[in-house]
């Protein structure tokens, strides 16, 4: 049996006008293509559809069944092909997303994920770097939008930025540490402790513009761009730091707790966002990146937010 949409549209027309010519000037084709379709189907059923008179058609028992079932089909292929034409059309071509280091590890890995399977033909391609060489990259043109922290960029004329998180800055202490039993601490007594300074994604500049600002001068035991060395010396209490929250974990790689506690002192958050050459036009690709990107971090906010696991 070769049953096909074609003899179903006939058949319907038929027993809607209970005549062949009359399906004929409504469809605009010929009675005799109209009576072998008809034939056809029937002689592939094995079953009299209609009963033929001078005055036309009238449908048989078996007629009447099909052709509910004929209306089905030809209803679900009318769904399927409108529902294919009100997609919008798949976006293909390339995205070039830069990140620095401290980011990817915390923010790229779901976003990406978001973003190819919405986009599967895009090809993606991802530079990690520095700060200010990501700058260049996108005032150049040679990346079409990075994932950076927002907050401490230095050609900020050049560039656009849209906030995806802000992250409060807190000081990290040991477990141990007379200053964890605080409900929060001063900036005057972190720099008395020793300090382990994370030279990562500007975010030892910025705390040096903090420094400076409220007059103090803490000693750093150590400045690395390891953050596993940082929660390390940290948790066996050979200093403290101060970092933003998105990079807080509890625990170091040695299994040594690790505290956070609220700064005293007014302290900028430390922004991650996204950054794309100003006065650029933003081609699809891009901003359909810049929109995943806005969902997940509505999607990050509705989770951490106190009612999330209400």
């Amino acid at each position: 049996m070769n049953v096909t949409l074609r003899q179903f549209r006939y058949f319907i027309a038929v027993a809607d006008c209970a005549s062949v010519s009359a399906a004929a000037r409504q469809l605009n084709i010929s009675q005799s293509a109209i009576t072998a379709a008809v034939q056809q189907l029937e002689d592939d059923l094995g079953v009299h559809l209609f009963e033929r008179s001078s005055r036309g058609v009238m449908l048989t028992p078996d007629g009447h069944r099909f052709l509910a079932s004929a209306r089905r089909v030809i209803a679900a292929v009318a769904d399927a092909t409108h529902a294919l034409r009100a997609q919008p059309k798949a976006l293909e071509g390339q995205l070039s997303i830069g990140v620095t280091p401290l980011v990817a590890g915390y923010y790229l890995s779901e976003l990406l994920s978001r973003f190819t399977r919405a986009c599967p033909a895009v090809e993606v391609r991802v530079l990690e770097d520095e700060p200010r060489f990501l700058e260049h990259l996108l005032i150049n043109g040679e990346v079409d939008v990075a994932i950076m922290i927002s907050s401490a960029l230095v050609d900020r004329q050049a560039l656009s930025v849209e906030i995806l998180t802000r992250s409060p800055n807190r000081v990290w202490l040991a477990s141990s540490h007379p200053l964890a039993a605080r409900d929060d601490v001063s900036l005057a007594e972190v720099a008395a402790e020793p300090l382990i300074v994370l030279a990562a994604d500007r975010i030892d500049e910025v705390m040096r513009a903090v420094w400076q600002r409220y007059q103090l001068s803490p000693r750093a035991l150590l400045r690395t761009s390891s953050l596993e060395a940082v929660r390390s010396l940290v948790g066996t209490g050979m200093g403290v730091t101060v970092l933003p929250d998105f990079v807080y974990r509890p625990w170091s790689l040695e299994a040594d707790r690790v505290e956070a506690r609220p700064l005293r002192d007014g302290i900028a958050t430390l922004d991650i966002g996204l950054v794309w050459r100003r006065g650029l036009e933003i081609d699809p690709v891009t901003v359909e990146f810049i929109e995943v990107a806005r969902e997940q971090s509505a999607a990050r906010a509705r989770r951490a937010s106190p009612g999330a696991a209400a």
